[in-house]
């Protein structure tokens, strides 16, 4: 079911490949999930009082963290390359990775190889990272382990992309090299194993006569709400067993949060605040996406 409105980029959409995978219309649909950060105890409170909740998804996770200046989020021998979110409102941070060092101070999408990293905070502020779930002990952490207890069956597994063009570096993204553009949804970067598109800031409500109903038939949608209030329609298809039929969901939830989006449900996010941001996430990336060229690092990093 997709139901863009005309004016919507996404009516023009590239249709991607059909997935090799058959799925059996029995196999059960994952609950979605809502993960309001502020309502939750930290996973972990650093030395300097900073907080940071780590949820996740089928191949994806997610670490929120409200840093405090001089705090450094250490990886060591990290077994794939993983990403840094800066918005608006995002702590200014000093990268360090593969023997170089970058300072970002601004709105930006960050690649950081695998092996060893420091993300150093140089003021107080948020500051988002997200990784696979090959790190077991990373996986572990995340305040919905549980929802993970058995794994997402209709969800595609991760099975990262090439290699990027020369190998494997610190790589960082300004989003002011690419504001937001007539005939191009949002901004788009991808890695190997993930991909974001970094939504533009709303200064109103979205218009409730020109919602984006849609589904995907295997692959989650983590929606990460920055700023502002959501309502985020779910709406879950029937199969055979009635017993695990679920109702529509249309629920309010404020920021910072995600909403793990499971598929194939039909799904829509709904601003309803004065002033919000969203970030959609996807893992592995997104063909559809990729096919339509609105990726916008699409030359460092080769598509499947």
């Amino acid at each position: 079911m997709t139901m863009y409105a005309k004016d919507d980029i996404r009516s023009q959409l590239a249709v991607a490949q059909p997935t090799a995978r058959a799925i059996d219309p029995a196999t059960p649909i994952k609950p979605s999930q809502w993960i309001a950060f502020h309502d939750l105890e930290p996973s972990f409170v650093g030395e300097a009082g900073g907080r940071t909740w780590v949820a996740r998804a089928a191949n994806l996770v997610i670490a929120y963290s409200e840093a405090k200046a001089g705090e450094v989020f250490s990886r060591t021998g990290q077994p794939d390359e993983y990403a840094v979110l800066l918005y608006s409102d995002s702590a200014p941070l000093r990268i360090t990775a593969g023997g170089r060092t970058a300072e970002v101070v601004e709105e930006a999408f960050v690649a950081v190889p695998p092996g060893d990293s420091t993300v150093e905070v140089l003021a107080d502020g948020p500051v988002i990272r997200l990784f696979s779930t090959v790190d077991d002990a990373l996986r572990a952490t995340a305040v919905n382990a549980d929802a993970y207890a058995e794994p997402d069956l209709r969800a595609a597994p991760l099975e990262p992309w090439p290699d990027p063009v020369g190998g494997f570096r610190l790589r960082v993204y300004l989003l002011a090299d690419t504001p937001i553009a007539d005939g191009r949804f949002g901004r788009i970067f991808r890695t190997t194993n993930l991909m974001v598109n970094f939504l533009a800031e709303e200064p109103g409500p979205r218009d409730q006569h020109k919602l984006s109903p849609h589904h995907h038939d295997d692959f989650e949608q983590i929606s990460f709400g920055v700023k502002g209030r959501f309502v985020h329609h779910i709406r879950y298809p029937w199969g055979p067993d009635s017993a695990q039929w679920r109702p529509d969901e249309h629920r309010e939830i404020g920021t910072p949060s995600i909403c793990v989006i499971p598929p194939p449900t039909v799904h829509t996010t709904q601003g309803v605040g004065g002033h919000q941001q969203l970030l959609d996430i996807f893992s592995p990336p997104r063909e559809d996406f990729s096919a339509s060229g609105w990726v916008l690092n699409a030359d460092d990093y080769p598509a499947r």
